[in-house]
């Protein structure tokens, strides 16, 4: 059995259940944005966050969820979907999972507007259902995960990224979205309790270890979810290239900022400094930095009783460290 459905397995109900609901969430009165919102349903990803959603619910009450949780599941669902479709005409990307992405298909216009709609819908899920604690939840992720973005554009223009700076970024735009699904999962079954909180954290954790697995991919030896090398091509600072830079000579540091600036289409000056960032310990530090986030998400994990949803937990929290793309 894969790792993600064996984590699955305490939810596998849910899930279902959560399925439906999803896609009634989107329905509209036009008939094009239900053509591009059905095509949207039918590719989705392992949904990582409504699983978080669940667990933690699940978890936290001692195994039962509510029509709020299914709710809180939507809105976070309808929010990264939005994000993620703006995320490709910002990049102007025409893939998403391996099918073509909205605005492949349907151009950039209609893209940023299909974004707008279902950030709306998410948003109006909440407020006719009076979930304003989770409403906050949400938007606190929806502002972070912009500034975030924003943090990395005005900072990859100088290469000036200090690795509290990157933590910061990473913090904002990954680990953001999943302290929410975690802080949501347990808002809505136990609203006033320190596990809103404690969630939060255990998510964030998870999402810095998370993003800092995704950043060791752009050093593999074969193309793993992404091609190697291309943070380095797109001048995007990753943990391990901000520990080499910290570390190294300042003849060193010259020549690794003059290829990522000026050399960063050239595949062998790229492949040199990947060797380069392996060669000084960039990588090993890495790792270091993500097996420290696990531990301490583990950490907040060991203060609850033991079930089946705590133990999927363990298992998602060394799947992201453990995953192969």
């Amino acid at each position: 059995m894969k790792v993600v459905e064996q984590i699955k397995l305490p939810i596998v109900d849910e899930m279902e259940l959560f399925e439906q609901k999803f896609s009634q969430s989107m329905t509209s009165k036009v008939a094009l944005l239900n053509r591009i919102t059905h095509y949207i349903v039918n590719r989705k990803g392992k949904q990582m966050r409504p699983m978080f959603v669940f667990l933690v619910a699940k978890m936290v009450s001692g195994g039962s969820v509510n029509e709020r949780t299914y709710r809180g599941a939507s809105v976070i669902e309808l929010i990264h979907t939005a994000t993620l479709v703006h995320d490709d005409v910002v990049d102007d990307s025409n893939r998403r999972r391996g099918f073509f992405s909205i605005n492949a298909l349907w151009k950039n216009k209609i893209a940023v507007l299909v974004g707008d709609y279902l950030l709306s819908k998410g948003l109006l899920l909440s407020i006719d259902n009076g979930d304003f604690d989770l409403l906050k939840i949400i938007s606190v992720a929806v502002r972070e995960m912009s500034e975030g973005e924003l943090l990395q554009i005005e900072k990859a223009r100088n290469l000036d990224i200090t690795e509290a700076i990157y933590y910061e970024i990473i913090r904002q735009k990954t680990a953001t979205l999943i302290a929410a699904c975690c802080s949501l999962g347990a808002c809505s079954v136990a609203p006033d309790s320190d596990s809103v909180e404690k969630m939060r954290l255990f998510g964030e954790l998870i999402g810095m270890a998370f993003q800092i697995k995704d950043d060791l991919f752009d050093y593999g030896d074969t193309a793993i979810g992404k091609p190697t090398g291309i943070d380095i091509k797109e001048q995007k600072m990753t943990l391990p290239l901000i520990y080499t830079l910290n570390t190294c000579s300042q003849e060193k540091k010259k020549w690794l900022i003059n290829s990522i600036k000026n050399h960063n289409k050239n595949k062998q000056r790229v492949k040199e400094v990947i060797d380069y960032v392996k060669l000084s310990g960039g990588l090993n530090y890495a790792v270091k930095i993500m097996n420290e986030f696990k531990i301490k998400a583990l950490d907040i994990l060991s203060e609850y009783e033991d079930s089946q949803y705590k133990q999927s937990l363990i298992l998602m929290v060394n799947y992201v460290i453990d995953r192969k793309k």
